[in-house]
């Protein structure tokens, strides 16, 4: 029999997130959207309470200092992180890399464990001008001098790359090799040779800076290199898929979960001719399309992360769980707008902002047009394995 209850201990811990959530992220919101940034006062105090809390880094193994959540629970939580905007989930509870996990006993000391204790943030650094989806057409270079390398090229789109104190840098070690001579580093703020470049402005998820890097002849040892050569794409995509099944999945499953909250709310108070416009059947067919979306959506989160727990690697189901969860969002948000009708093209209602916030997470971690790509070759390899 399959029991789909949740454990008493991990409820508790969902209540908690929920809770500092709406008393100390959600007020943030607006002021964080308008002025794009989060105040270096406010990241630190929410940072301090939720460590407080043992809320930081929930994700990460306890033998490191990390909460030690399985996926399904870090799902659960994640569920909880979409109902606020995501520059304020990570100064909150930290985006810490999992491919840290990775780092030798040296590097552990100096990265992994600073940033699971949250006093560094160390920003993955793989897209570039022209290579997004193709992870594997990047041209930035790592080139052998006696026993060290030298870094040239440049990365887009870094998350975080304003207040980050290291980068995780994908580079080519052996350019004949193509993917399998990238090899990853971890590369100081503060060298020599590394340029913050300009915040390149999205449509939204305002405050989260994505910023350009430069490295020119930046020198690094080869206590620097992540892993082996050859070894960066393994590295850096080994843990993809779960942060595309949580971190993008079950976060637009919150998302959206908070939009219907939301137009469930406005539907009973707004009053059109002389009704609330909840009992006109045209709003009443839009409530019940965003439900069973958001309901297919957990379900395939859920499920995966079940898997993933029970120590397989279900890749093609994962691609359909986001390229499903992040077009489920775009539909929620849509009729969301929809129900508010003016208001809810107007910033000054938290819809619009989340309407906004959500086109990204059909482009970012891979498109949807990749993800179908990736489930029909399993089609076409395998057959039918749900």
């Amino acid at each position: 029999m399959i029991d789909f209850s949740v454990p008493e201990e991990t409820l508790q811990v969902i209540e908690t997130v929920r809770r500092f959530i709406e008393s100390e992220l959600r007020p943030a919101e607006q002021i964080v959207d308008e002025h794009e940034s989060v105040p270096r006062d406010l990241a630190r105090s929410i940072r301090d309470k939720a460590r407080a809390l043992g809320l930081y880094a929930m994700d990460m193994p306890v033998s490191v200092g990390g909460g030690g959540l399985s996926t399904i629970d870090m799902c659960l939580v994640e569920e909880q992180f979409g109902w606020t905007s995501d520059v304020l989930v990570r100064r909150a509870f930290g985006a810490v890399p999992a491919t840290l996990m990775s780092c030798s006993d040296s590097q552990r000391e100096k990265y992994l464990l600073p940033a699971v204790a949250g006093d560094i943030i160390v920003a993955f650094a793989m897209s570039e001008a022209g290579a997004g989806s193709d992870a594997a057409g990047i041209k930035t270079i790592a080139m052998r001098d006696g026993d060290d390398y030298i870094l040239n090229g440049s990365k887009h789109f870094i998350s975080d790359a304003n207040v980050a104190d290291a980068f995780m840098v994908t580079a080519l070690t052996d350019p004949g090799k193509g993917h399998r001579g990238i090899s990853l580093f971890l590369v100081d703020r503060d060298a020599e040779g590394v340029t913050v470049g300009r915040e390149q402005r999205l449509m939204g998820l305002h405050g989260l800076s994505h910023c350009e890097l430069f490295f020119n002849n930046v020198r690094l040892s080869q206590g620097q290199r992540l892993g082996e050569e050859g070894e960066g794409m393994a590295l850096a995509l080994g843990t993809g898929n779960r942060q595309r099944l949580r971190a993008v999945a079950a976060r637009a499953v919150g998302t959206a979960s908070r939009l219907l909250q939301m137009s469930l709310d406005y539907a009973n108070e707004r009053k059109q001719f002389g009704t609330e416009i909840a009992s006109f059947q045209m709003i009443q067919a839009m409530l019940a399309d965003m439900a069973v979306d958001i309901y297919a959506a957990r379900s395939m989160v859920l499920n995966a992360a079940w898997e993933v727990d029970q120590g397989r690697e279900p890749r093609a189901k994962i691609s359909m769980v986001k390229l499903f969860a992040s077009e489920m969002l775009g539909r929620v948000a849509d009729k969301a707008v929809q129900i508010f009708g003016g208001m809810g093209y107007c910033s000054e209602m938290p819809v619009e902002r989340l309407y906004r916030d959500a086109r990204v997470q059909r482009i970012l971690d891979g498109t949807s047009e990749i993800h179908r790509i990736a489930v029909a070759r399993d089609l076409l390899k395998r057959g039918l394995s749900i």
